[in-house]
C-alpha cells in the first residue's frame, strides 16, 4: 500500500495544528507509519506461511491459525493508521471550505472587499469545533484499537506454542508461531507509541479549551470596560490584521498592497 498519499495529505495539516498536534503529526509519521512501512511488514510477512502444526491432517492448520489469528496485528495497525489519521482530514476540508469562500466573496465584490476570514486558519468559530472533534476522534481511535488488540491477544503478547483442538484436528495439536518474541517486541512499541499519541491529544484537547476559556474571559472584561477603549482595541485589532493581509500581498505582488482607510489608525 503507498502511504506516501496519506503522508502529503496530512503535511498540510500541520499548518493548521497547534504545538502538541505537530508533535503527534511527528509521532504519527515517525515512530508508527514509518516503522510500520519500513519494519513491521516484514516481522509480520511469515506469520501464516511459517505457523506450523505437528500433524499432516490436511486443513488443521488453516483451522488452527484462524481461530488464534482471527485478524492480523498488521491489518489491525493499517485500519487503525488510516482511521486515526482521517479526522485530521477533516480539518484540511473546513479549511479548503473557508478558502472557497474567501474566494467566491472577492470574485463577487471585487478585490477591494472586506475579508470573510481575518485568518482562515485560524481556529474560531466552525473550525475551532471540527479541530476539537478531530482529536476526540483520534483519541477515541486509538483507544478502541487498544482495546481490541488486548481483547484478541491477551495482554498484547504472543505465545510460543498454540494448542488447538478444533476440528480436523484429531487430537490436541501443539502449534508453533513464527519469531513471537520479535513480534511481541514491535507489539509493545506500538502500544507505547498509540498511547503517546492519546496522551498527546488529550493535552492538546485541554491547551484547546483553556486557551477558549482564557479568551471569553477576557471578552467579558472588554464589554466592562468604557466604550473608547473597546472602539481603541478594535482598531488595533483591524490595524494588525491588515499587516498581516498586506504581508501576504507582497509576497504574491509588491505593489499590490492595500490598505483601507476605515482600518487605519489615526
Amino acid at each position: 500500500m503507498n502511504w506516501g498519499v496519506f503522508q502529503g495529505l496530512l503535511s498540510g495539516a500541520s499548518h493548521f495544528s497547534t504545538g502538541f498536534g505537530r508533535i503527534w503529526l511527528s509521532v504519527v509519521f515517525v515512530f508508527r507509519l514509518l516503522v510500520y512501512v519500513v519494519a513491521a511488514e516484514r516481522v509480520w510477512g511469515d506469520e501464516q506461511g511459517d505457523f506450523e502444526c505437528n500433524t499432516k491432517q490436511p486443513g488443521c492448520t488453516n483451522v488452527c491459525y484462524d481461530n488464534y489469528f482471527p485478524v492480523s496485528h498488521i491489518r489491525l495497525w493499517a485500519l487503525q493508521l488510516i482511521l486515526v489519521t482521517c479526522p485530521s482530514l477533516l480539518v484540511i476540508m473546513h479549511v479548503a471550505y473557508r478558502e472557497d469562500r474567501e474566494r467566491k466573496h472577492r470574485e463577487k465584490q471585487g478585490e477591494n472587499c472586506g475579508r470573510l476570514y481575518t485568518d482562515i486558519g485560524k481556529k474560531r468559530g466552525g473550525l475551532w469545533w471540527t479541530y476539537l472533534i478531530s482529536l476526540i476522534a483520534k483519541a477515541l481511535v486509538d483507544a478502541l484499537f487498544l482495546y481490541i488488540f488486548h481483547h484478541i491477544y491477551k495482554d498484547y503478547s504472543l505465545p510460543r506454542i498454540v494448542k488447538c483442538t478444533l476440528n480436523p484436528c484429531p487430537n490436541i495439536v501443539d502449534c508453533f508461531i513464527s519469531r513471537p518474541t520479535e513480534k511481541n517486541i514491535f507489539t509493545l512499541f506500538m502500544v507505547i507509541t498509540t498511547i503517546v499519541c492519546i496522551l498527546l491529544n488529550l493535552c492538546e484537547i485541554g491547551y484547546l479549551l483553556t486557551k477558549r476559556c482564557r479568551e471569553c474571559a477576557i471578552q467579558r472584561h472588554l464589554k466592562s470596560q468604557p466604550p473608547h477603549v473597546i472602539s481603541y482595541l478594535q482598531k488595533q485589532e483591524m490595524f494588525h490584521a491588515n499587516n498581516k493581509l498586506n504581508e501576504e500581498l507582497d509576497q504574491l505582488n509588491p505593489c499590490d498592497r492595500v490598505m483601507p482607510p476605515e482600518t487605519k489608525l489615526k
